[in-house]
């Protein structure tokens, strides 16, 4: 296990670099920055000798390569430099905002999982064909209407109609609950249609006919064999999530006049402030890559497989695959070594999934 951690550790720290050199080439690209547009600005009316200085202060007067180690050097030091349109440091302004952005991104996460949850079960489990032709389609519909067509809809009749919520941000809970569930919808999407398929597939798997078999019933069998062995696809979205979270961040904190991340990001793209900008990539990226690991690590207690014979040894995706379509369920125990083996047979069902004495079969 620990060469394991090691491992993804490593991969995470070449994530972060690859995000700051790539953010750096291309920002470096743009043309102009802010500073420079300033000096450039006739009715600023700088002087040369200001313009010199100012260049010289934010480091915009050295060599690409120079900026670019001595940014490195920051980054590794937690400095992300200053901003340049107001001159306070990046790390400051990131950390206003960084509160009320987390707020918004966790309880959009929650209402996601709850959303995505309610169509998946509701299309594999609802009673009647058409209410769960009904739930299979809403994956579709969440995924084709905009975040800022369901942010507008939501104000005009939760606010503005209704006014069951404020227009604007008050700092109350009230306040976050309609763009917490518009950022919801984006990741729901996604997420309760894998989780819907998933369920479907390991309904229809051969050890799931085995327990029916022995008699028993849908409820036992979902809380001790589906739900488990459907989680690892969600796991992975979830990781992949993070991105949309932040993403719509950006256009439900503008729509929610929110202040956040997603209005410091837009305010520093319309003033070309570099440095803002890089540092809420490098932020963004920094979460993203923590959340990714998190979901790695998870792995091996969702599904031991992910570790072969107990070794720090990582198991391919596609393999996992194949090893679920051969082998049935995920063992609570050891992996078997053998885990080639049909599970059809009824000796071939783990311990954990055998059932009570009085459900088996005489």
């Amino acid at each position: 296990m620990r060469g394991y951690v090691v491992k993804r550790l490593g991969q995470a720290v070449l994530v972060l670099w690859a995000a700051y050199t790539l953010s750096f080439v291309l920002l470096s690209a743009l043309p102009g920055d802010s500073v420079n547009n300033k000096i450039q600005n006739p009715d600023a009316q700088i002087s040369p000798e200001a313009g010199r200085i100012m260049l010289e202060y934010y480091g915009l007067d050295r060599p690409i390569v120079e900026q670019y180690l001595h940014g490195l050097r920051g980054v590794l030091t937690g400095e992300f430099g200053y901003s340049l349109s107001n001159g306070k440091p990046v790390t400051q302004l990131l950390a206003e905002v960084l509160p009320s952005t987390l707020r918004l991104t966790g309880l959009g996460l929650a209402f996601g999982l709850l959303f995505a949850a309610v169509v998946a079960l509701a299309s594999n489990y609802a009673p009647r064909a058409w209410l769960r032709g009904l739930f299979g389609a809403a994956p579709a519909l969440f995924a084709s209407v905009p975040t800022f067509v369901v942010g507008i809809l939501a104000l005009q009749f939760l606010s503005f109609r209704f006014h069951l919520i404020p227009s604007v941000d008050d700092g109350t809970f009230l306040a976050l609950l309609a763009p917490a569930a518009t950022i919801g919808l984006l990741i729901a999407a996604p997420i309760s249609q894998v989780f819907a398929g998933s369920v479907h597939s390991t309904r229809r798997a051969p050890f799931v006919h085995v327990l029916r078999a022995k008699g028993a019933g849908e409820g036992y069998i979902f809380r001790k064999d589906v739900l488990r062995n459907s989680s690892l696809p969600v796991l992975t979205l979830l990781g992949l999530a993070l991105g949309e979270l932040i993403a719509g961040s950006v256009v439900t904190e503008s729509v929610y006049a929110r202040d956040g991340i997603g209005q410091l990001t837009v305010g520093a793209v319309d003033t070309q402030d570099l440095p803002v900008v890089q540092g809420v990539v490098l932020l963004s990226t920094v979460a993203y890559v923590l959340v990714n690991l998190a979901v790695d690590l998870v792995y091996p207690f969702v599904d031991p497989r992910v570790l072969v014979d107990g070794k720090s040894q990582r198991v391919t995706k596609s393999r996992v695959r194949e090893s679920r379509v051969s082998a049935g369920p995920v063992s609570e125990g050891r992996v078997s070594e053998s885990i080639g083996r049909a599970a059809i047979a009824p000796a071939a069902v783990p311990a954990p999934h055998r059932l009570p004495t009085e459900m088996a079969m005489p």
